[in-house]
């Protein structure tokens, strides 16, 4: 695989992996349902997020392979999202400029937005990158 289709970075995942009995690291890497999982289970009671330690490497050539890379960078919408989701920077960082002002003045549309975003964000990136 060529770095041109590097979409995500296993630093990155592994600095969330230290947060990664909340999901971080799993819904960085496209896997929304697990990452809630990790959420509601603090990451299934800390054996899953001792396994994924593991698992990043893999986590990271399939999201690789699935993702697009383009003109949008999948880790800085990520910590876009992380770190001022409710303030929706990433959305204005994506070219979404009226639901980002919305998120601001909603706080991410009352956190349901935030989640939601959680849940697409790497389809989202994927799709403008397409666009190009």
């Amino acid at each position: 695989m060529n770095a041109y289709n590097d979409t995500h970075s296993k630093l990155i995942g592994y600095i969330l992996w230290i947060f990664g009995f909340t999901g971080s690291h799993r819904f960085y890497y496209g896997k929304p349902v697990s990452g809630t999982i990790y959420f509601f289970t603090l990451g299934l009671l800390g054996i899953g997020w001792l396994i994924d330690l593991f698992l990043i490497p893999g986590l990271d050539d399939k999201a690789d392979m699935r993702y697009t890379a383009g003109r949008y960078d999948y880790t800085l919408a990520w910590i876009l999202l992380t770190f001022l989701g409710f303030f929706g920077i990433h959305r204005m960082f994506l070219g979404k400029w009226i639901s980002g002002i919305i998120y601001l003045l909603t706080g991410g549309i009352f956190g349901l937005g935030y989640l939601y975003d959680f849940w697409t964000l790497n389809e989202q990136v994927s799709e403008l990158n397409s666009s190009y």
